[in-house]
C-alpha cells in the first residue's frame, strides 16, 4: 500500500519538473539592476521577410543661383564747348586784325569791330560740342532659382511569417529585408 502514494508522489514531481524545464528563469523586475529594455536581454531576434513591393517617394529641392544678366545699352555722350575760350579767342584775333587796317582815330575803331566780330565768329564756332554715342554693357544681379526632383526615401512592403508589413526606409532593401523581431507578453 505504500507503494502507491510513492509511486503517485513520483509521478506528480516529475511532471512539474518537465514543465519547468524549458523556459529560462523570469527577469528581475525593474530597478532590480537586470539590463535596461532593447539592450540585448528583451527577447528580440533578427530573421529575413520577403519584400513585395518598393516605391520611391519623391521630394522637390530648390536651388538659389547667383546670376548676372547684361544687356547693352546706348550712351550718349556730349562733350562741353568751350564758349568763353571761343569768345576771347575771336575777339583777340579781331582786334589784331583791326589794328591793321586803320589810321589813327579809323585804327581805334577798326580795333574794337574786330573784336567785336571776332568774338562773335569765336563764339559761334566754339558753341558746337561733338556728340559722340557708343554702346556700353550693363550688368545687374539676380538670382536663378531652379527645382529638382530627388528620391527622398522609400516605402516598403514586406511579408513576415504570412503577414505583410509597410514601412518607410532611407534605402532599396531589394528583394529580402532582415527585420528585428522581438517578443513579449501581452498584459
Amino acid at each position: 500500500m505504500l507503494l502507491v502514494p510513492l509511486l503517485a508522489l513520483a509521478v506528480v514531481s516529475t511532471g512539474v519538473f518537465a514543465q519547468d524545464g524549458g523556459y529560462p528563469p523570469p527577469p528581475p523586475p525593474q530597478g532590480a539592476g537586470g539590463p535596461p529594455p532593447g539592450a540585448g536581454g528583451d527577447n528580440a531576434h533578427y530573421a529575413w521577410a520577403d519584400v513585395l513591393r518598393v516605391d520611391p517617394v519623391y521630394g522637390v529641392s530648390r536651388t538659389a543661383t547667383p546670376t548676372q544678366q547684361c544687356y547693352d545699352q546706348q550712351v550718349v555722350q556730349q562733350t562741353p564747348s568751350n564758349k568763353g575760350i571761343g569768345t576771347v579767342l575771336g575777339a583777340v584775333v579781331g582786334g589784331v586784325l583791326g589794328s591793321t587796317i586803320g589810321h589813327g582815330r579809323g585804327n581805334t575803331a577798326a580795333t574794337v569791330g574786330g573784336a567785336v566780330v571776332g568774338g562773335a565768329v569765336g563764339n559761334s564756332v566754339a558753341s558746337g560740342g561733338s556728340t559722340t554715342v557708343s554702346n556700353q554693357t550693363v550688368c545687374q544681379p539676380g538670382t536663378q532659382v531652379s527645382e529638382q526632383r530627388q528620391i527622398i526615401g522609400y516605402d516598403v512592403e514586406y511579408r513576415y511569417h504570412g503577414d505583410v508589413y509597410m514601412s518607410r526606409l532611407s534605402y532599396d532593401p531589394g528583394e529580402r529585408l532582415r527585420v528585428r523581431v522581438s517578443v513579449a507578453p501581452a498584459d
